[in-house]
């Protein structure tokens, strides 16, 4: 991380200088602000996080409970939201308290012995190559103080009022601040009163029965699978020898579990399949007790003991893919004649089990795809089409998400089918494992791949760097700083602060030749009025406030200098006018992975990588498309 800047100061770097104006009191409310955010859940916490990098954006956070989550409900980690976290500071923090999925073992009834289960399989959790980071796990809970700790510490001192639920949202079709919430405030004493904000845009990040959503006439549309799982977080003694690994468990007697060990070394938590439900009865789930749940779950692990010392938490669920036909109030016909003005997101326009370990990953993503959109909107540096583009995208991830989620959900409930009953129905427990590994870039969350637009642009140019697909994550690799030779992620230098990234991989000329594409790259972006940089970065900012532009040459550190890195890439920032030497890179030569080769980049003519604020490749383009990179901002940006 970089500090010092704006001069030198004691103490916890993270926590950063307050902007002017940002201090509050805890119970004063305000009258009205740009953005309100319902609800501090895994959508709620990254929009909340994400938009305390902009004090200039005036947000509200509220939430109905009366104080930050104490035990939360989701627990899978996937490696994307991981790499999501280095972009807030977090993700060397998580990684250490949480537990590694690094293995899944697969368990089936015996051949010889359909009593009993034994192993039938163990594969790799992750596959190699797909991120520097592991699928991990740990609490709801926890994820969201980490990313409560970060609001507290940003510029914006962002904290949550409590006490807060919102029961209507109303759009006016006029105003500086067109949307009216009404909440009900509960008071230290108990009582409640009703009290109006006023806002430019409102997120409802309020879960499954999102009053927000019922507020813009949205409805989740799906099905219920009538089928019940029990699930619960128990402190155990048990000489199941794979309690410690992930664990997909199927018995003869058709019950199932899916075992998940929890971070701290000793908790661990049991889907456990409870059977089919009747259709329309609405009080089954409510008359499983929790000594039903263990129950169960020790005939499905015949012939090992399971005896349950503690329960942290346990609960019943009926299996149900949910969506939401529109994820903003603008509806289908008005769709390009206004821009929206009311977003939900996580729970509150997608629903699903809980084994696929999705919900949490996919709440969050939703919040870190929206935020920077609302923040360059406004702060005046992108049209309020961008806004549009969150419904177009979100909607379809999470359509891909309810299609797995369905698949898996039914692999897990399935019974193992028996190899001596020709016309059983159940499923082989080769084929879980099949569906399992298949699914595995899925649950890793690397299977987004947003479609153009006016923030992702065509893959006419992608031969130039095969392993930056556009549309899909920037996949990091390993680099060396020239200015001091410290090995890092390329990826793991970006911030979630709102900037593009442009990413120059040099050509085969010599770092000093004159006419070489890379040159010529940064005379047109220092130089020409077409130059986005020139165009959209405020006077007076900072050159790299919009545009974070970083270069990777093809030489090793050793044989190259500073003196050859062309002005923009030694950027004079801060009141003291101090150079930032942390924008060019090597290749690893040592580690025997170079970026070039690793990520398919054409070392003849390079290439330009254009990432999106929030991580995915926008474009690749040859480092002399100079108007066509410049066409692509003009859309996207405003001067």
């Amino acid at each position: 991380m970089q500090f010092y800047l704006d001069g030198y100061r004691p103490g916890d770097p993270e926590f950063r200088p307050a902007a002017p104006g940002t201090e509050r009191r805890s119970d004063q409310l305000p009258e009205e602000v740009d953005v309100l955010v319902v609800g501090t859940g895994p959508a709620g916490a990254v929009l909340a996080a994400q938009l305390s990098e902009f004090p200039g954006v005036k947000t509200m956070v509220v939430e109905r409970r009366g104080g930050p989550l104490e035990l939360g409900q989701a627990d899978g980690v996937a490696c994307r939201t991981v790499e999501m976290f280095n972009a807030f500071g977090l993700a060397e923090k998580l990684v250490r308290e949480a537990y590694w999925v690094n293995e899944t073992v697969f368990w089936r009834p015996g051949e010889q012995d359909r009593s009993g289960i034994v192993r039938s399989g163990r594969v790799q959790d992750v596959a190699d190559g797909l991120s520097e980071y592991p699928h991990v796990i740990v609490n709801q809970a926890r994820m969201q103080d980490y990313l409560l700790e970060h609001m507290a510490k940003s510029p914006s001192r962002l904290e949550p009022h409590y006490g807060l639920e919102v029961t209507d949202v109303v759009v006016h079709p006029d105003g500086e601040y067109p949307v009216q919430a009404t909440m009900l405030h509960t008071n230290n004493d108990g009582g409640t009163r009703e009290v109006t904000v006023r806002a430019k845009y409102v997120v409802g990040c309020d879960g499954a029965r999102s009053a927000v959503r019922k507020s813009i006439g949205v409805e989740l549309k799906g099905d219920a699978r009538n089928h019940a799982w029990g699930v619960m977080d128990v402190l155990a003694v048990t000489d199941f020898p794979d309690v410690r690994f992930k664990a997909a468990i199927q018995s003869a007697s058709g019950g199932n579990i899916l075992l998940i060990p929890r971070e701290g070394g000793y908790l661990v938590r049991l889907y456990v399949d409870l059977g089919d439900l009747e259709p329309g009865d609405r009080d089954a789930r409510k008359r499983f007790t929790q000594e039903k749940v263990i129950e169960t779950a020790q005939n499905v692990l015949h012939p090992y003991s399971l005896e349950v010392k503690d329960t942290a938490w346990w609960s019943v669920y009926e299996v149900g893919q949910r969506i939401a036909d529109r994820f903003d109030d603008v509806l289908p016909e008005e769709r390009g004649t206004r821009s929206p003005r009311v977003f939900i997101a996580g729970d509150a326009c997608h629903t699903h089990s809980a084994k696929a370990g999705q919900g949490m990953n996919v709440s969050m993503q939703d919040g870190f795809n929206l935020g920077w959109k609302l923040a360059a909107v406004l702060e005046g540096r992108s049209p309020e089409s961008l806004l549009d583009t969150y419904t177009e995208e979100r909607q379809a991830v999470a359509r891909e998400l309810i299609d797995f989620d369905l698949l898996w959900s039914s692999a897990m409930g399935a019974k193992p089918k028996d190899p001596d009953n020709p016309d059983d129905q159940g499923m082989d427990p080769a084929e879980v494992q099949r569906i399992f590994t298949e699914g595995g870039r899925f649950t890793a969350g690397f299977a987004t791949d947003y479609q153009p637009s006016m923030i992702t642009g065509e893959d006419s140019y992608e031969y130039l760097a095969k392993g930056f697909p556009v549309g899909e994550r920037f996949h990091s690799a390993l680099v060396i700083r020239l200015a001091d030779a410290k090995p890092l992620g390329l990826g793991h230098v970006a911030q979630a602060d709102g900037r593009w990234r442009i990413y120059a991989f040099a050509d085969s000329a010599a770092p000093q030749a004159k006419n070489s594409r890379f040159a010529r790259l940064f005379r047109f972006l220092a130089e020409s009025e077409d130059s986005p940089v020139r165009r959209f970065t405020p006077k007076g900012a900072d050159p790299d406030a919009i545009f974070d532009i970083r270069a990777v040459f093809q030489q090793g550190h050793r044989d190259l200098d500073v003196s050859v890195v062309p002005e923009l890439l030694l950027p004079k920032k801060g009141p003291f006018g101090l150079a930032d030497y942390e924008k060019v890179f090597t290749p690893d030569l040592k580690s025997g992975e170079d970026i070039f080769d690793l990520r398919g980049i054409d070392r003849q003519q390079g290439a330009l990588v254009v990432v999106r604020p929030d991580q995915y490749v926008a474009h690749v383009l040859p480092l002399d498309a100079h108007q066509e990179l410049a066409s692509f901002f003009a859309a996207v940006m405003r001067g």
